[in-house]
């Protein structure tokens, strides 16, 4: 006799996927971790190859073959548009994981895993920016959050750009001064500006490594710099107006409501940051209770499926007591 599966969660970032084999009373019967999820880089095919190779080592815990009849729950990166979501979901259903699929932008997932029921909105800021809000009757507020063509500003690579961009000018003149001119070629043992910006021209140092600068952007910052406090500034309001956005079309505004802070640069827990957003938000929505998420984003995939399969509260709080 098979291992029955209620639920497939499946949590794939840029960098990682988690996936975990969830029971009908909400039971974790395996988990597995794998690779990242990058169709853009890799293409679909070859990229849903690596979350077929994830969910086969979390098959593999199983004590007995699983039945895979239930639904599948995927929140994934770069899943941006409703488009590229259905697209998703039409590639993992010819995969037959499950008799039902719903895909959705990664960013669902860490709503869901801070909240005991969809209701709320998250702001994510680690290499990016993105914000998505949800209510129990279903509806939804998103951004197409694929850059500066969409709006976007900020996020760890947004803000690591504007540091450089500051700092070169600031040593050539054209701009304030700036102890960003001096920090961020010091980070890479470099001198000057000059000498990074040909550093990463040339590859010397490689432009993968341009995310290393958002911290000593915040500890510029801290240290009381104009130009960095000024960045870090502008990032609160650019979380605030999204959050502020997401709850508008909502209709949350005026109501206590939870906004959820995730990814990387939010979950740093910078004060200069943190602290600016909530009396920011504060001042928009005084109702909303702002709190970084520190549940995995798999927990609200799962839970995501819990909730379209109807399962009832006592599995939701299985198995959120499992991760907590």
């Amino acid at each position: 006799m098979g291992v029955n599966v209620s639920v497939v969660a499946i949590d794939a970032g840029n960098s990682k996927t988690d996936v975990a084999l969830i029971g009908e009373d909400g039971t974790v019967l395996a988990t597995a971790r794998g690779g990242g999820f990058q169709p853009p880089a890799i293409g679909v095919e070859a990229a849903i190859d690596v979350l077929a190779e994830t969910l086969e080592r979390a098959c593999a815990e199983l004590p007995a073959p699983p039945v895979l009849s239930g639904h599948v729950s995927a929140c994934l990166a770069n899943a941006d548009l409703p488009v590229e979501e259905a697209e998703l979901a039409a590639a993992l259903e010819a995969r037959g994981w499950g008799s039902s699929v719903e895909v959705r932008n990664d960013t669902f997932a860490i709503l869901r895993a801070g909240v005991d029921e969809p209701r709320g909105v998250a702001v994510v800021c680690g290499a990016g920016i993105n914000c998505v809000g949800m209510t129990p009757d279903g509806r939804t507020a998103r951004f197409p959050a694929i850059g500066r063509i969409s709006g976007d500003w900020g996020g760890g690579s947004g803000l690591a750009e504007e540091a450089l961009w500051f700092a070169a000018r600031a040593e050539d003149g054209r701009g304030d001064p700036s102890e960003l001119a001096r920090a961020l070629p010091g980070h890479f043992g470099l001198d000057s500006m000059y000498g990074l910006i040909e550093a990463l021209h040339r590859g010397t140092v490689p432009l993968g490594r341009r995310h290393e600068l958002t911290p000593v952007l915040f500890a510029t910052a801290e240290a009381g710099d104009p130009v960095a406090a000024g960045l870090v500034k502008r990032q609160a309001h650019e979380v605030v107006a999204m959050a502020s956005v997401a709850l508008d079309r909502l209709d949350l505004l005026e109501e206590e409501v939870p906004v959820l802070l995730g990814g990387s640069v939010l979950a740093a827990r910078h004060p200069q940051l943190n602290d600016p957003i909530a009396a920011l938000l504060a001042a928009r929505a005084p109702k909303a209770e702002v709190r970084v998420v520190s549940e995995p984003p798999v927990l609200g995939a799962a839970l995501l499926g819990l909730d379209r399969t109807g399962a009832g509260p006592e599995a939701h709080r299985k198995l959120r007591a499992r991760y907590a």
